[in-house]
């Protein structure tokens, strides 16, 4: 059986120099064969907004949402050390509201832990939550659930100035009591100035080589179709698999290939005449 990461796994591998490895899940059966292939960690992410139910960013999803997906993850991954995204507005009202929240995730759906986005103006909400007994895993650089304010979902930290913020960010999620920090879409120089000026492990998205690497599980199956972000590798092309897997369904219905012999269930003959018999026919 498979040993459950925990904190203090993944501050020794950040020690050791072994990449953690971590991918977003929003389901059982994803997370069952994300299990099977060994991933340390898994973000049930507030991406679940745009890869599952269609919206046009993160902004929308809400806390019921999160929790639902999270429980089948969970299910679905029962060894594997889950982090539950907190969505936009479960923590920016007031720092009581934010712990209830992240209380919901850890009662509600099992997580080990929970993510949240922004720098220095979420410190005392990070603080909170970690006083309350709670892993946190902070989220800076780029951070969806802001791209408004943001000019979009655009890299960020490439200028000096733009990037010494970022990385200040970075240094007060930590010193707010986060376990770990992750960074989206920044220079990978920035991103080996955070990872080698904070003790805690570094994450990246988009942002280069540091202490491990998550991925939209969509984006690397190639099924996601809106649009394909510049620090996306697809491994597989499964959308254009799946499209020619649904047309070939239909056309055999549709010309009486399917369902043949092979796919449906025998009545013996003996039942098939007494059937007919109870019939009149």
């Amino acid at each position: 059986m498979k040993k459950k990461r925990t904190r203090f796994d993944l501050q020794r591998m950040k020690a050791e120099g072994k990449r953690a490895v971590w991918m977003t899940a929003y389901d059982f059966t994803t997370a069952q064969l994300a299990e099977q292939a060994g991933m340390d960690m898994l973000l049930v992410g507030d991406s679940l907004g745009m890869a599952v139910y269609g919206y046009s960013g993160t902004v929308p999803v809400t806390m019921d949402q999160c929790i639902y997906h999270s429980e089948a993850v969970r299910r679905g991954a029962p060894d594997t050390f889950v982090i539950g995204d907190m969505p936009f507005g479960a923590y920016q009202a007031d720092v009581a509201d934010a712990v209830r929240n992240a209380v919901r995730f850890h009662k509600e759906a099992g997580v080990d832990c929970i993510k949240l986005e922004g720098g220095q103006r979420v410190a005392k909400v990070i603080r909170a939550i970690a006083d309350g007994g709670m892993l946190v895993m902070g989220h800076v650089g780029l951070t969806p659930q802001s791209s408004g304010a943001m000019g979009g979902f655009r890299a960020q930290g490439r200028t000096a100035e733009s990037a010494q913020a970022i990385i200040e960010d970075a240094r007060a999620v930590y010193q707010a009591g986060a376990f770990a920090v992750l960074v989206e879409a920044i220079p990978p120089e920035v991103t080996r100035m955070i990872a080698a000026d904070l003790p805690v492990p570094v994450y990246g998205i988009g942002a280069g080589d540091c202490d491990g690497q998550v991925m939209i599980c969509s984006d690397i199956l190639g099924i996601f179709q809106a649009f394909t972000p510049k620090f996306v590798k697809k491994y597989a092309e499964l959308g254009k698999e799946m499209l020619d897997v649904f047309k070939s369904y239909a056309a055999d219905v549709r010309q009486g290939r399917f369902p043949d012999d092979v796919h449906t269930y025998k009545m013996p003959p003996e039942e098939l005449d007494k059937l007919k018999a109870l019939r009149g026919s």
